[in-house]
């Protein structure tokens, strides 16, 4: 199991690639919100987006890179692993689900990897993978299932609560959970004192069900939150949530809507539909942080064409 040894190890791994991201509070937001709010910007990644952060432990510890790579995201994932294996030269493959975001696309193929549309969903898409794998003969990364990835997003965490040990709460998106595992793991030995809160789309609750039922379980995916859409939970961060969350609050796509136009009026900030998520998960739970020291993930900005379209629609 990954432990916070294993976190910093990777701090060591990345720091000559990544700069620590910022983390600020903005006064009308603070105000919107009835708390003092910090908002960690994993949006100004050179992907868009804090998985980078564990693409790039992974493929460092990998032993044998000539093999190259495979993997399945809906996006931000895939640009994490890309970006690493164009770092350390090694070959990458990505499929991805039908009707995928064209900006991630076309961001995942500027990397060099090569992008295949395969399967409805990511479960099918998944498969695919595997079978792409073993005919290749290539390594197979899963987007969560996977120790050294959890580590590398686990350094996002170091950063924030070196900085802010005072923080009281914690506000994590939830795709397939490697970023609110890796709060769970670095909260319990950095800032014990700090809730990790999960936010998920209760539009695709899987992740959520499985951990209030403590047990695998697949959901129909009818949110239009793409760093969101996962139909199954992956069993390691699963495993780390069960014990370290302290709550999982489900916020509905709406909810998260009006949370990026918050974002983008009072923090100045362009985050895609899961990098708001956690902001909608603490307006729903404001009169419990009213007053509180809170941070929340802004994990990405890689919001696509349609997804803009319905941020400036909502504004006007």
């Amino acid at each position: 199991m990954t432990d916070i040894r294993d976190i910093l190890d990777a701090r060591r791994l990345i720091a000559p690639h990544l700069p620590e991201t910022p983390m600020w509070s903005y006064p009308v937001l603070d105000a919107a919100v009835g708390a003092e709010v910090h908002v960690k910007h994993e949006n100004v990644q050179p992907t868009g987006a804090f998985k980078v952060r564990g693409g790039i432990t992974l493929l460092a510890r990998m032993a044998d890179r000539r093999r190259g790579v495979v993997t399945y995201s809906t996006g931000n994932h895939a640009q994490s692993v890309a970006y690493a294996s164009r770092l350390y030269g090694v070959p990458c493959a990505v499929l991805m689900p039908e009707n995928p975001n064209p900006a991630k696309v076309a961001a995942v193929e500027a990397l060099g990897a090569t992008v295949e549309v395969r399967g409805a969903t990511m479960v099918e898409t998944a498969e695919h993978a595997r079978d792409l794998a073993e005919r290749a003969g290539r390594r197979l990364i899963s987007p969560a299932d996977e120790p050294d990835i959890l580590a590398g997003v686990g350094t996002l965490y170091v950063e924030m609560f070196t900085a802010r040990p005072d923080l009281e709460a914690v506000f994590v998106p939830v795709g397939s959970g490697s970023g609110a595992a890796a709060a769970c793991l670095a909260a319990a030995a950095l800032a014990p004192g700090c809730r990790v809160i999960a936010v998920q789309s209760a539009q695709a609750p899987a992740a959520h069900d499985s951990w209030r039922l403590r047990e695998p379980v697949t959901r129909p995916i009818k949110t239009v939150v793409e760093g969101l859409a996962t139909g199954s939970a992956f069993a390691l961060p699963q495993a780390v949530m069960r014990d370290g969350l302290a709550d999982f609050v489900l916020v509905d796509d709406d909810d998260i809507l009006r949370a990026q136009r918050l974002l983008l009026t009072e923090a100045h900030t362009l985050a895609e539909g899961a990098g708001a998520a956690a902001l909608a998960g603490l307006l729903a739970r404001r009169e419990e942080f009213a007053g509180r020291k809170v941070a929340v993930v802004c994990t990405g900005g890689n919001a696509g064409p349609a997804e803009l379209a319905r941020l400036l629609a909502s504004a006007e």
